[in-house]
């Protein structure tokens, strides 16, 4: 089965699930980039996104994006593969001014949508080749335009990052499901550098945020990248 249409399958039958719980989660009263609240940075990594155009990149749920247009007054899109994760977040949260949400591959949406003022991805652009997600967001940026990536480092088994871009199984981990296989980028700080500056981006710090207990293996990789001008 192709990388895409197993993704498709995986986050549509989390979507199912979580739309059968009747769970969504509540807006945040801070922007985290990892599953922990408190580890690392807010939103502040994005800069001042008041009245600018911001790219929520796999949205899931939503509720990233009305923090940000609530708390900060950008104008938020949310782009979303998944049919019932869109389910989730557009049915809740339609009526939020400054929020929209379109269902929909994210380079696809990228090549006809007007470029973005800042982009970011919770997780989620490690389940996009890189080569094909990275030049549709250098596209889809403005000029000097923030790109903040939060991508997961050691998985739950303690297995580091790759040095080699290929995707790699890893699994959706459901409450009370079995879990759900997909395929993963999960790649190196250097070899995620080394890609973003091949396709027109300034890399930034990149940060390791661990989880708040010291013996849990799972580690995440914040980065910040910024557009290059033409």
């Amino acid at each position: 089965m192709p990388v895409e249409d197993t993704h498709t399958r995986a986050w549509t039958v989390y979507g199912q699930r979580q739309l059968a719980r009747a769970y969504m989660p509540p807006i945040p009263d801070r922007l985290s980039w990892t599953p922990w609240e408190g580890v690392g940075p807010g939103a502040e990594v994005l800069g001042d996104i008041t009245g600018r155009r911001v790219l929520d990149i796999g949205s899931g749920a939503g509720h990233h994006a009305v923090h940000l247009a609530q708390a900060h007054g950008a104008h938020a899109t949310g782009i979303e593969l998944s049919p019932t994760q869109h389910e989730r977040a557009a049915s809740t949260h339609a009526d939020v001014p400054g929020v929209e949400f379109t269902q929909g591959d994210v380079v696809k949406y990228l090549a006809e949508a007007e470029p973005f003022d800042a982009a970011y991805a919770i997780g989620t652009l490690a389940f996009i080749d890189p080569h094909r997600a990275l030049p549709s967001l250098r596209d889809g940026l403005r000029p000097g335009a923030p790109l903040i990536l939060s991508l997961l480092h050691t998985d739950l088994h303690g297995r580091g990052p790759s040095t080699e871009v290929a995707p790699r199984e890893q699994m959706i981990l459901l409450r009370d499901d079995p879990p759900l296989p997909t395929q993963m980028w999960v790649l190196a700080p250097q070899l995620w550098e080394d890609l973003l500056t091949e396709y027109g981006f300034r890399v930034e710090p990149i940060d390791l945020l661990r989880h708040p207990d010291q013996d849990a293996p799972v580690v995440y990789q914040l980065i910040r990248a910024r557009r290059l001008p033409d």
